[in-house]
């Protein structure tokens, strides 16, 4: 099970509070303006800054 379109509709990146988008991959939610990936694991969103990884 997919993290669904209505809880992704309501988070924000817990840094800038801005919104965030599902990778391509479906295993992360990514936030532009920070350009940060938050993990998703067991269909949870890991949104901890300080579990978030850096992307280029």
């Amino acid at each position: 099970m997919a993290v669904s379109q209505e809880l992704l509709d309501i988070l924000a990146c817990p840094k800038c509070k801005g919104d965030i988008q599902l990778n391509d991959a479906g295993d992360g939610l990514i936030c532009d303006t920070c350009k940060l990936l938050y993990e998703i694991r067991d269909d949870i969103p890991i949104m901890l800054i300080d579990e978030a990884k850096p992307i280029a």
